[in-house]
């Protein structure tokens, strides 16, 4: 087990975005509409579902909103159907970016994100320009509370996990994307409820940022892609160096 986790370094601070935006549940709505639409809308038998779900009660998205998105899509009166896109590239400095998206006009989010990352100093690339920098992975956040290191780790390895990591955030528990639902459900049954379970991209190689210019630029950069109504998702192959989280 790692005694410190990099990735809660990198979403450490996306979290506390997310906390502030009005348009949170909105993307919220999205994809439980999405993945309901794309399986069974049963959580008990569509692990994307599930995984939204969970996303959902963190959030506090309140329940009638959740389960009016499910009923729309259960009658067939939902009239959203949503493209989903990964667009990669590099900001400044060289840091490889992922945006995940959920769109229902292709042309005005390329667009819209093509600008972000030319603004920001940054270049778009063509799809797999980067994702081979990365490994899709499923992760597990849990609470640090419920478990010991060692029993987190013991545990999470029976269940079926690839990687546990431990930092004061959490515990950051790694399977295959394939094998994501069976530890997640697992790891519920002795743990509870988890704080979240979903599918992310984790960087093969770490890139610091130990200046605080570089670090301001890229942060005004993910902003702006989070902030676009059809972007889901955003990570990089960065972690902040400590000195400049303080600052920032």
């Amino acid at each position: 087990m790692a005694g410190h986790s990099q990735f809660a370094n990198i979403k450490h601070r996306k979290g506390a975005q997310d906390a502030k935006k009005a348009k949170l549940f909105t993307k919220i709505l999205r994809e439980i509409t999405v993945a309901a639409k794309s399986g069974q809308p049963d959580p008990e038998f569509n692990p994307r579902l599930r995984n939204a779900l969970i996303e959902a009660r963190i959030k506090n998205m309140p329940k009638d909103r959740i389960e009016a998105a499910i009923k729309k899509v259960i009658a067939g009166t939902s009239g959203d159907n949503f493209d989903e896109i990964r667009y990669e590239g590099y900001a400044a400095g060289g840091i490889a970016i992922i945006v995940e998206a959920l769109t229902d006009n292709r042309n005005r989010t390329a667009s819209e994100v093509r600008s972000i990352f030319t603004k920001a100093g940054g270049v778009l690339g063509e799809t797999n320009s980067v994702a081979f920098m990365f490994d899709h992975v499923g992760l597990i956040k849990i609470d640090k509370k419920v478990a010991s290191d060692d029993e987190m780790f013991e545990a999470a390895i029976e269940a079926g996990a690839d990687d546990v990591e431990s930092s004061d955030d959490g515990y950051f528990i790694f399977t295959s994307t394939d094998n994501l639902a069976a530890v997640r459900d697992k790891l519920t049954i002795k743990f509870g409820e988890l704080q979240s379970a979903k599918f992310e991209w984790k960087a093969k190689n770490i890139t610091e940022i130990s200046d605080l210019e570089q670090a301001q630029k890229l942060f005004k950069m993910i902003d702006a892609l989070e902030d676009c109504d059809d972007v889901q998702y955003v990570t990089g192959n960065y972690t902040i160096a400590p000195d400049i989280i303080d600052q920032l």
